[in-house]
């Protein structure tokens, strides 16, 4: 649905909200390095210090992708708005708020798989799909914004595009919390495993999940011949 707004004042370009939303992923996957350390180890003992620290570069790995996975998703859905306004200005700032968070359960779980305490282990697993599953909320109100507001788009964007981004975020909610679930009653290391799958998805389907590969083909695929 199209709801034009009366106060012209409030639309802008969107190369300010762009700039801007760069800026914070840069800053968000430079944080997230420095909880990579120097291992406090007697001498001669600086390279098991390091093999044992084994869980922050995954976490790292894992967690620089994620924010790597959302910046394209980012620019993916901007080149298809041509004026923001400033309910998109919000969606786009709780988008940020939640990617902004992530090096925080990244170091939670780093330091929890390096105590190996596996109670420890299970409540970082699970506070890690709490912020992941916060993360596909806030797309999932980002998409939704732009899915009701047409008049904010380029003309060529179609019409299914938001409408079918809301379900990738709902799959990310979903899967989230299943991970979460898994992480905490199950097994952390299950849990893990979905962490790595979910950037996976969406890093496939950055340009939308109906222009994926998979869909694609299915979409050119000629109907069965009658019997």
């Amino acid at each position: 649905m199209n709801r034009p707004t009366d106060d012209i004042g409030n639309r802008s370009d969107t190369s300010r909200a762009t700039a801007f939303s760069d800026s914070v992923f840069a800053i968000i996957i430079t944080l997230l390095v420095l909880d990579l350390r120097v291992p406090d180890v007697p001498p001669g003992r600086l390279l098991s210090g390091l093999l044992e620290q084994w869980p922050g570069y995954v976490a790292y790995l894992a967690s620089y992708a994620y924010v790597a996975v959302v910046w394209l998703n980012h620019k993916s859905a901007f080149n298809r708005v041509k004026e923001s306004d400033r309910g998109l200005h919000w969606v786009n700032f709780s988008v940020l708020f939640t990617t902004a968070l992530l090096p925080f359960p990244t170091a939670v779980v780093s330091d929890a798989l390096q105590e190996n305490d596996q109670q420890d282990q299970r409540v970082a697993v699970a506070f890690y799909a709490l912020i992941g599953a916060l993360l596909c909320a806030s797309w999932l109100a980002f998409f939704h914004y732009l899915a009701r507001r047409r008049d904010l788009l380029k003309e060529e964007v179609s019409e299914r595009h938001f409408p079918a981004e809301r379900v990738r975020a709902l799959v990310g909610v979903a899967l989230y919390v299943v991970a979460g679930l898994i992480g905490y009653l199950v097994a952390p290391l299950a849990g893990l495993v979905i962490f790595v799958v979910l950037p996976v998805f969406y890093a496939v389907t950055s340009g939308g999940l109906y222009q994926a590969p998979l869909t694609r083909r299915i979409a050119r695929r000629p109907p069965a011949s009658g019997s």
